[in-house]
């Protein structure tokens, strides 16, 4: 049971103390949007590289933008220990995860809620992770979508089907209230944003939504 608290919710005006408050974390998950797939506009490659060289613990790179094949293996390079692309966004997705894979981070695929996971089932021998959104990516503070479950439990029963060590990530509303159910539906990686950071003790938040999630293990 890992938890990456999303630094979207941190001070972005702070972010190193930010990161040094959620040491106890397993990853800091970092949303990068491009203000094209999504909406939003965030951070990009000189802020990873800069987050690189002070996080304790490795980095989540969440991409959440147009052509991933041609930027994700940049924040590979750039220090993101994992590396997250939309299926919605990319070209060649198993080109783009070996690619990944090959400078060293682990490769992870995202799906929207409106996006059905059966028909990239055959790319789980190329990735390390799957993320199954359950708000529609693009801001921070959305309500849990309870709906996204079943695909969480899809996604889990396949990996278990194919074999081999891929992670099942959820991202967006997860909190004290709904990470039993993800946990129960069969995710192991879990992105807390406001829930961690909107904490007075965000290390505390940290290690109860682990408690938690290890007391509803699929």
């Amino acid at each position: 049971m890992q938890i990456s608290p999303s630094i979207l919710s941190a001070d972005f005006a702070n972010l190193e103390a930010e990161l040094r408050r959620i040491a106890n974390a397993d990853w800091a998950h970092v949303d990068v949007m491009d203000g094209h797939f999504v909406p939003n506009l965030t951070l990009g490659l000189p802020v990873v590289e800069a987050l690189a060289r002070v996080s304790p613990i490795p980095l989540d790179c969440h991409l959440m933008i147009e052509d991933p094949d041609r930027w994700a293996p940049r924040y590979a390079e750039a220090g993101g220990s994992s590396v997250t692309f939309h299926i919605e966004a990319a070209h060649d997705p198993r080109a783009l995860a070996r690619n990944l894979r090959a400078l060293g981070a682990r490769a992870g695929m995202a799906i929207k809620p409106g996006t059905s996971f059966a028909p990239y089932e055959e790319l789980l021998p190329d990735l390390d992770m799957v993320l199954v959104m359950t708000v529609e990516p693009g801001f921070g503070g959305q309500s849990f979508m309870a709906d996204q479950m079943p695909k969480v439990a899809q996604v889990r029963e396949a990996v278990r089907r194919h074999g081999g060590e891929i992670w099942v990530q959820v991202d967006g509303g997860v909190s004290a209230s709904t990470i039993e159910q993800c946990a129960e539906a069969g995710a192991d990686v879990f992105v807390a944003g406001s829930a961690v950071y909107g904490a007075e003790d965000a290390a505390a938040a940290v290690d109860e939504l682990r408690e938690l999630a290890a007391n509803h293990q699929h």
